[in-house]
């Protein structure tokens, strides 16, 4: 069953946060993004699971507009030369969170006053680089601050891969869990 985000819901500016298996997460994103498209929305995908080139081409073969989709890379800067593109910011590492909070401020500026979710890929991969605290931290930040600027947010993670402490204090940020895990 693929995951489900109302256009009331985006409307709505909700927050939510989707656990989903190892398997098939890279699978809920491509229907997220889809769907979010599909309503009118513009994407801002923060990614610290693929590459852009990756999701982009992803996108792509599944049938999402791509001109509805922005990229802020946090993987791609630490393994390669980036490629140009008007559609994609980089972040040299997904530990930079300096660096990925203005890149998410900026992006949001170029697209002000239109319909706008934010899609963060992975949470978890998160815990690859940066403790639980920091993270946490940062997450409370980038949810405030969706909530002034009245945009709709999604947060992905492994519904294992976060450790309970995290796993509660992100669900204090959020308006809704989805679990689709079993899925």
């Amino acid at each position: 069953m693929p995951v489900h985000i109302s256009r009331e819901d985006l409307e709505t500016k909700k927050i939510f946060l989707v656990l989903s298996s190892a398997g098939k997460i890279r699978e809920r994103n491509i229907e997220i993004i889809r769907e979010i498209s599909g309503q009118g929305f513009k994407s801002v995908v923060i990614t610290t699971n693929y590459p852009y080139k990756i999701l982009k081409k992803l996108y792509d073969q599944n049938g999402v507009d791509l001109s509805q989709v922005f990229f802020i890379d946090a993987i791609t800067g630490s393994s390669t030369v980036p490629e140009k593109d008007p559609m994609v910011r980089y972040v040299n590492s997904p530990a930079n969170l300096t660096d990925m909070g203005i890149a998410v401020t900026e992006v949001l500026k170029d697209i002000s006053g239109q319909k706008v979710c934010i899609l963060f890929d992975s949470v978890s991969t998160m815990m690859i680089y940066l403790s639980s605290a920091n993270i946490s931290k940062f997450i409370h930040f980038v949810t405030n601050k969706l909530r002034l600027m009245d945009i709709s947010g999604i947060f992905m993670a492994v519904e294992k891969g976060l450790d309970p402490q995290l796993l509660s204090q992100l669900t204090t940020f959020v308006d809704e869990i989805m679990d689709v895990s079993a899925e």
